[in-house]
């Protein structure tokens, strides 16, 4: 086998593709607010310092929810936003 040594590669975590980021935050958001939480505040949390128990266990949502890389939500956070907003105005 023949490696160019001159190129970093880029190893890319595995991820489960049949979950969407969209739906894991429907799901993770329907369980905070079933449980009586501020969802945002509680998603927005968890982004911020990688706690998962900002994130309830109800309805499997903290497992869900660490199943999709963080910076993967804030990119679908902020590509919803701009299209919702910033291409509107």
């Amino acid at each position: 086998m023949n490696h160019d040594l001159s190129n970093t590669q880029i190893i890319r975590p595995l991820q489960d593709s049949s979950l969407a980021v969209t739906e894991v935050l429907e799901r993770v958001y329907e369980a905070l607010n079933e449980k009586g939480y501020n969802p945002i505040s509680q998603i927005v949390g968890y982004i911020m310092s990688g706690d998962p128990t900002y994130i309830t266990s109800y309805k499997g949502a903290r497992s869900l929810i660490m199943k999709v890389e963080r910076d993967e939500i804030l990119e679908e956070l902020m590509r919803n936003y701009v299209e919702n907003k910033l291409k509107k105005a």
